[in-house]
């Protein structure tokens, strides 16, 4: 069995200062909501096309990100065409 010999206790003072001064000036930097709402999600529109907004009826993974049922999300138009077939659109 291993026993600790040391018989001064270590003091760390220094270390509990510099982690609290670290959780003070450390503050979340998220992105705006509104900012990742309008990102065009999935393949880029062709030239000339504009990104159509769309509801999602089913869950929905594209590039690593979930998407809800519900979800509200820019793509381009024929992207869309091909999540309306699919069946992962709501009709409105």
């Amino acid at each position: 069995m291993a026993t600790n010999m040391t018989t001064a206790k270590k003091s760390t003072a220094p270390a509990q200062e510099s982690a609290q001064a670290t959780v003070e000036t450390a503050e979340p930097q998220l992105a705006p909501t509104s900012a990742r709402a309008a990102a065009i999600v999935g393949p880029a529109p062709a030239a000339g096309g504009t990104p159509v907004p769309v509801t999602l009826s089913h869950h929905l993974n594209i590039d690593g990100t979930d998407y809800r049922p519900g979800a509200e999300i820019l793509v381009s138009p024929d992207y869309a065409r091909r999540l309306r077939s699919q069946g992962y659109l709501s009709r409105t």
